[in-house]
C-alpha cells in the first residue's frame, strides 16, 4: 500500500492548473511544498523510520488535510490561463503583433 498522498495523485484532473500555479504563484508553490513536507513526515512515521506519539501523528494528518483543502480551494479559484502567456504567467507578444508594433516606431 502506497502511503504517500501527492497533490498530483489527489487531483489528477487538475494537473495542468497545478503545474501552472506552481510555476507562476509563489504562495501556491509554498503551500504545495509544505503539503509534501507534511506528507513525507507522515509517511516516515507510518513506516517507522521516524517516531511520533499518536497525538503528534494525528495533528500532522489534520494539518495535511486542512492544507489539502486549501490547495484545492486555490486550484478551483485559479484564474484561467492567459492565452498571451501560453500558460506560463509570462506575457508573450505574438510575433505578428511585435512586428507591427516595431513597424510603427
Amino acid at each position: 500500500m502506497d502511503l504517500h498522498h501527492p497533490i498530483f495523485r489527489e487531483f489528477p484532473e487538475h494537473r495542468d492548473v497545478i503545474r501552472r500555479l506552481k510555476g507562476a504563484d509563489d504562495h501556491f508553490r509554498n503551500m504545495f511544498d509544505e503539503y509534501h513536507r507534511l506528507d513525507d513526515s507522515i509517511y516516515r512515521i507510518e513506516e517507522e523510520i521516524d517516531f511520533a506519539t499518536d497525538q503528534e501523528i494525528e495533528e500532522l494528518k489534520m494539518r495535511r488535510a486542512k492544507l489539502k483543502d486549501y490547495i484545492y480551494h486555490l486550484i478551483r479559484h485559479a484564474p484561467p490561463p492567459c492565452p498571451a502567456c501560453e500558460g506560463t504567467g509570462v506575457f508573450r507578444v505574438p510575433m505578428q503583433a511585435a512586428a507591427q508594433a516595431q513597424a510603427r516606431v
